[in-house]
């Protein structure tokens, strides 16, 4: 499978995207356009030469609370009202492409544009909510951790990210604990 990760435009059919979630099916296909046009979010599809789009991600700027912070992190942070941090408020993959890494892919993909803003915007974390267990579990794989008074919204330092993403540079083979 040979896939291009690109921003969504009106030349993307979105019609015959179906992930199994209705509430994304229908985000995606009737209000993605318009969160972009709004600036509410920044929207990527992958696109299959033959399968057409097979999966999308969202990212927003976004802010954390200090206190919904696990007790060890906010303890060594600045007494600020708010965190900066990015969203990916949307992540699905096709059916038709189910078991063929598009998640993972979509994933990485996400989390290097953050970093790469990250240059020149300051971000402390990368949140993802989670529709399930099922989905909370496959972002905990890549060392996002729940935070502690809603378990369906999780978080990855952007430092242990950039951390993850120069090891791999470096070596090019993950070890150790994805968390640091």
């Amino acid at each position: 499978m040979s896939l291009a990760i690109e921003p969504l435009d009106q030349s993307h059919d979105r019609k015959a995207f179906a992930c199994g979630q209705a509430e994304l099916d229908d985000w995606f296909r009737r209000r993605a356009g318009q969160d972009e046009r709004r600036n509410l979010a920044r929207v990527f599809v992958a696109v299959d030469p033959a399968l057409g789009v097979v999966g999308f991600y969202s990212l927003s700027a976004f802010t954390l609370a200090l206190e919904d912070l696990p007790d060890d992190l906010a303890g060594k942070l600045p007494r600020y009202e708010a965190i900066p941090a990015a969203l990916v408020g949307r992540l699905a993959r096709d059916l038709r492409v189910r078991g063929q890494g598009v998640g993972e892919l979509l994933l990485a993909d996400a989390v290097q544009r953050v970093l790469g803003v990250g240059e020149s915007l300051a971000v402390f974390a990368i949140l993802v909510d989670a529709k399930d267990t099922a989905a909370a579990a496959f972002y905990e794989s890549f060392g996002f951790q729940a935070f502690p008074s809603r378990p369906n919204r999780l978080f990855l330092l952007s430092s242990t990210a950039a951390a993850a993403v120069a090891h791999l540079a470096n070596d090019g083979e993950p070890t150790g604990d994805p968390r640091g």
